[in-house]
């Protein structure tokens, strides 16, 4: 359990065990902790290194919002600063966009990205999804407390009068347009995109995705010889908001991570 002073963010970031390095990054109004259920089968092979994001969790706010760019500039800081290279990551709904814009402003650092429940393009979320995130603001951050997360970051925060801060802050950012589709056409790290059957992205978008990584263009065939680079997986009889407490979650990762690598192609 540790602090990094990056980008001008006092950084929460925790390791557990040994191996090639993986960055756990948390969905919004979470922290590390809600990987729990799965660390153990990912610290099986892996250095696990989980951080808490910009307002998050154990790390402070700073005053400065809150941009997918920007916390994907700081976890590349935190890896950096820890010495580390070609590292793994992978983040779960808003730390899955700040995993897909950490491989995109930093392609050097990303050996391995895993990217779960996100789009890569706003409208990827369903409708009645986006009427949610227009509601968050401070006239409604209290209305929030009776939200399981809430209850964690009172517990967790450094300053838990800040809930509606970030409440405001985090519904300023989910209310911004963006459309990575070029961008991620233009990855060339292997990556595997997982969603719950029933998620909050929109099914026509999780397929659009992993096309736009190469996959789902042509048959394999027999031997997998044209098999994409990319990965899609789509785990049965989850939701948005369970999937990432799922042992199906570790089950569709660690093979993706441990199998070699394919060229993109």
């Amino acid at each position: 359990m540790s602090y990094a002073d990056v980008n001008g963010v006092h950084l929460y970031h925790e390791s557990h065990g040994a191996g090639a390095p993986l960055v756990l990054l948390h969905g919004g109004v979470g922290s590390g902790e809600m990987f729990a259920p799965i660390l153990p089968a990912l610290t099986a092979h892996r250095r696990v290194i989980t951080v808490d994001l910009q307002a998050h969790g154990r790390t402070p706010d700073v005053d400065r919002p809150l941009r997918h760019e920007t916390l994907a500039d700081d976890v590349a800081a935190l890896v950096r600063h820890l010495g580390l290279t070609g590292v793994e990551v992978l983040g779960y709904s808003l730390g899955g966009a700040v995993a897909l814009r950490t491989a995109i402003q930093y392609p050097g650092l990303v050996r391995r990205l895993v990217c779960v429940s996100t789009p890569c393009r706003r409208d990827g979320w369903y409708p009645e999804v986006l009427a949610g995130m227009a509601t968050m603001g401070e006239e409604t951050a209290a209305g929030a407390h009776s939200a399981p997360a809430y209850a964690h970051y009172a517990r967790v925060a450094p300053e838990p009068r800040d809930w509606p801060v970030l409440w405001t802050k985090l519904g300023d950012l989910l209310r911004r347009d963006y459309d990575w589709s070029a961008e991620v056409a233009a990855l060339t790290v292997p990556t595997l995109l997982v969603f719950a059957d029933a998620d909050s992205v929109r099914a026509t978008h999780m397929v659009e995705f992993f096309g736009l990584l190469g996959g789902g263009h042509r048959d394999a065939g027999w031997d997998g010889t044209d098999r994409p680079a990319a990965r899609l997986a789509v785990l049965p009889g989850l939701t948005h908001y369970d999937i990432v407490d799922s042992p199906a979650l570790a089950a569709a990762v660690v093979p993706f991570l441990t199998h070699p690598a394919r060229p993109p192609g």
